[in-house]
């Protein structure tokens, strides 16, 4: 285990392996340690962010089945495996890929080479925010709080943490570890005996960080704006699947059942909505069905299948399949032999199809967030593309079936944050591609540069060797070498504009 190297004047006189705790101070306290301790430190170089990095890693691998055991008691029900994938393993590859390229990143450009030919030299450094506050979800409490700490780490940046306060047991673990690996100049945990999200985003930081649903990513936009603190938000929305008349049917029909299921559909990347071939809807509905029959053959008492977070939740998922069944539509749902589903004691949900499903049902507009999918019908693509766009553009998209015009018409005729073909979230392999949300999905990204781009300022410097002087160009008086000049420049760009319409039109 690496220990925080801190020798501030904050820390002189702590024990060597006793860190002071965030608890012992209030939330604008916090800010004022970190911001005071950035302006007295300067921008850090890069073995110092390498070495947070590192400490960052170790508090989550040390951790990482007093971790598991947390998450399955805050969930009731969910398999060690999921959350060491996720939430402890599925940091590390970005991570590591922040630490390995940083030196690369924080270096400062030199654009405009023609320009320093005349005397004018351009540069953009990197520059670090200052204080950043991360925002996370319940959902996968860890990996989408320390993705992102990580990208602001190699920023230069230091970090307020606040994993969600319904994931408590999970939050409680981090928090008592982290000043074991940092000292609170550096990155603190908040947990929820600081106040509410409300009280968080309210935080005069340099950059506030939001993942979660749209509605509260919308407040916590709205509360960071009064104080013009510029924000990150990674939202969700229901993200659509269509499935091409030359797919793979079987291929299609096990992943997109494997899909929802993951974490019992508890993921923002989930497939809510399938389209299908109108003629092939029926064989893939069974197919789905007989999917969730192989992998579920117990759900109850099945320590791998994940129980909704809460009853809340789980409230809210039964409601939407009651309302729509209701209103007209289909329940399909696996139910294995002797049990009772669903099951509000162990909120367990079976895994359901719903077909039939039309305008005026709730689970139409609303993000299911369960283990439900329905099925649509279409006989041409249109349909399917008509319905995408009347609705808000969600985080993801799915497409199964060949590389074909088709599939180039769904991706010119959409908006999405993400597409995938084939497989599910297929966007977060590798630190390559951004991850992030448009329009009601989100604004801002992160993963790989893009997240080192995010936490930090592109700062540009200009410095002049020129014999002449641009303010004296552009301030009183205006001599006749000056009008010829501005004339000059008219000219040439008539010139030139009217020379590119014509290379057009030919």
């Amino acid at each position: 285990m690496t220990k925080p190297a801190d020798t501030s004047a904050a820390n002189v006189g702590a024990a060597a392996d006793v860190q002071p705790s965030s608890e012992q101070h209030t939330l604008e306290e916090l800010v004022e340690i970190q911001r005071a301790a950035f302006l007295r430190d300067g921008i850090p170089d890069a073995r110092t962010r390498i070495d947070r990095i590192n400490r960052l890693q170790a508090l989550l691998l040390d951790h990482a089945e007093e971790i598991a055991e947390a998450l399955t008691a805050d969930f009731g029900s969910r398999p060690r495996e999921l959350s060491i994938a996720t939430d402890v393993v599925g940091c590390m590859l970005d991570i590591a890929h922040q630490k390995r390229h940083l030196t690369k990143w924080m270096a400062t450009e030199a654009p405009g080479k023609i320009l320093a030919t005349m005397g004018l030299k351009q540069q953009v450094r990197h520059d670090p925010l200052g204080v950043v506050a991360i925002m996370g979800p319940w959902n996968f409490p860890l990996q989408l709080t320390f993705v992102p700490a990580g990208a602001a780490l190699a920023a230069g940046n230091r970090v307020l943490l606040r994993p969600s306060s319904i994931t408590k047991r999970t939050t409680d673990v981090i928090a008592r570890h982290a000043s074991d690996y940092f000292s609170v100049e550096e990155l603190a945990v908040v947990t929820s005996k600081y106040g509410s999200g409300s009280d968080f985003a309210k935080l005069k930081v340099d950059h506030m960080f939001f993942t979660g649903s749209p509605e509260v990513g919308a407040s916590v936009a709205t509360e960071a704006g009064k104080n013009l603190v510029p924000v990150t938000l990674e939202l969700g929305g229901k993200n659509p699947v269509v499935v091409d008349k030359d797919a793979d049917l079987d291929k299609a029909a096990k992943r997109i059942a494997d899909s929802r299921l993951v974490n019992s559909g508890q993921v923002c990347l989930c497939p809510d909505y399938v389209f299908v071939p109108e003629d092939k809807i029926g064989e893939f509905t069974d197919k789905v069905l007989a999917r969730w029959r192989e992998t579920n053959p117990s759900i109850r008492d099945n320590g791998d299948y994940t129980a909704t977070i809460n009853t809340k939740n789980y409230e809210r998922i039964v409601d939407l399949i009651d309302d729509a069944e209701k209103l007209g539509a289909t329940k399909h749902q696996v139910i294995p032999p002797g049990e009772r589903l669903p099951d509000a004691e162990v909120r367990k949900i079976p895994p359901t199809l719903l077909t039939g499903v039309k305008a005026g049902m709730k689970i139409e507009e609303d993000e299911v967030f369960g283990p439900v999918l329905t099925v649509y019908p279409y006989r041409e693509l249109s349909e399917a593309i008509s319905h995408i766009a009347s609705h808000p553009h969600p985080l993801t998209m799915y497409w199964y079936g060949p590389e074909n015009e088709r599939f180039k018409t769904l991706q010119d005729s959409t908006r999405s944050g993400s597409i995938n073909a084939n497989d599910f979230a297929l966007n977060l392999f590798g630190p390559n591609l951004q991850f992030a949300g448009v329009g009601k999905s989100g604004m801002g990204g992160y993963h790989g540069k893009y997240g080192f781009d995010t936490f930090s300022h592109a700062r540009a410097v200009a410095i002049s060797k020129m014999p002449l002087s641009v303010a004296e160009l552009l301030s009183a008086p205006f001599a006749p070498k000056d009008i010829r000049l501005t004339n000059m420049q008219l000219k040439m760009w008539r010139k030139l504009t009217a020379r590119a319409q014509k290379k057009l039109q030919r």
